[in-house]
């Protein structure tokens, strides 16, 4: 037998995600744990692609993304963020925002580089600093708000910190920034050459009329940062994995020495397609309404239980406290529900390196009201 090397992610195995799904499916539960839609997208979405692939449109694309997705991307961005970018040198449409956020990553992070993430934390930040043999300083925010004392945070930078990651909306939270949180970022990284990753997926989804705070709102941040988006978030098309990274000119460059032997480009039909449907800026600027209206829905529906509803300002996830219901840790809680109620949710203390159990799960309510309405009757038994 040959002797393997040691695992460079040794410590690393299935996602949560997965690993619910699995469970889901074994069960025969409804599944509110993975983070997709159950819906179809908009067939006109899916007619512009049909009619690219038809004309032909099935070779490779640039390696940086189709001009005419890009200069819809930088219109997009300009809109809501009033921020400019240069549609080539400076928005890159990648395979997805999980692999815009491991090449910014990889382009960046080098041996012994400290990077700052603040948890409940998506699960890709951590192993792919690791990867790339950098040092992960971590915040830890708490229920039930999920604030950031940024005292604390300011004590973990050092002359060795590379980048600081946000993920906002965060997932799993709900929580969004504040002016106050950015202005104390703003602070922290002056005169520093501290990088900026801001995973902003769910930028479009946010409730109650408040506003998301876009890193490239602000130009202190802007010129050190990577904005990293995603069509699957955006248009309910999770399979598709089409995001984009957009970075000032210095930080594209050195983005796409990576990201060309990577992936080097993306599915060409479904970007002419998606350029395409973006013309119609109404197919995102309303994408908030339709899943506030999920969102009360869910909630509406769980205010009679024993559940705690903590705050969701933004994503599509639902944080439940469940201390009144059961004494088990959240990981055992979440397959309890699973197996015998039938409803799959995610763990919170999936996204803490120490396991940190609050007695808090995660819902999707990204589903179609069947699914939401027979979710909540097997939850209402609890």
């Amino acid at each position: 037998m040959i002797q393997l090397p040691l695992s460079k992610l040794s410590n690393v195995g299935t996602t949560i995600f997965s690993q619910m799904t699995q469970l889901a499916n074994e069960n025969e539960a409804i599944n509110l744990s993975q983070g997709f839609p159950d819906f179809m997208p908009d067939s006109e979405l899916l007619d512009h692609v049909d009619h690219f692939i038809k004309k032909g449109f099935n070779q490779y694309a640039p390696m940086g993304g189709m001009i005419g997705l890009k200069e819809e991307i930088a219109g997009k961005i300009e809109n809501s963020h009033q921020a400019v970018y240069h549609p080539d040198s400076e928005i890159t449409v990648t395979a997805g925002g999980t692999q815009a956020i491991f090449t910014a990553i990889a382009t960046f992070v080098k041996k012994e580089d400290e990077v700052i993430i603040f948890e409940p934390a998506y699960d890709c930040y951590e192993p792919t600093v690791e990867l790339f043999g950098g040092i992960v300083k971590r915040f830890e925010m708490k229920a039930p708000d999920y604030e950031i004392d940024w005292n604390v945070v300011k004590s973990l930078v050092s002359e060795k910190t590379k980048m600081i990651i946000l993920n906002n909306p965060n997932n799993p939270s709900g929580k969004i920034l504040k002016e106050h949180d950015i202005q104390e970022l703003i602070k922290i990284v002056e005169g520093t050459s501290i990088l900026i990753l801001s995973d902003e997926v769910y930028e479009n989804i946010v409730f109650d009329g408040k506003q998301h705070l876009s890193i490239c709102k602000y130009p202190e941040l802007k010129n050190r940062s990577l904005l990293v988006a995603s069509f699957g978030k955006l248009f309910h098309v999770t399979g598709w994995k089409i995001g984009y990274c957009a970075a000032p000119k210095y930080l594209t460059d050195e983005f796409r020495k990576i990201h060309q032997f990577n992936v080097f480009s993306v599915n060409t039909p479904m970007q002419l397609a998606l350029a395409e449907y973006m013309k119609n800026p109404d197919h995102y600027n309303q994408l908030h309404h339709f899943f506030q209206e999920k969102r009360d829905f869910l909630r509406q529906g769980l205010a009679n239980t024993s559940f705690e509803l903590l705050d969701c300002e933004g994503t599509y996830f639902q944080a439940l406290k469940y201390d009144k219901i059961s004494d088990k840790n959240d990981l055992d809680f979440a397959h309890e529900l699973t197996i015998i109620h039938k409803v799959a949710s995610v763990p919170f203390s999936s996204f803490y390196k120490n396991k940190l159990n609050e007695n808090v799960i995660r819902l999707c309510f990204a589903k179609k009201q069947e699914t939401l309405e027979r979710a909540l009757e097997n939850l209402s038994k609890l």
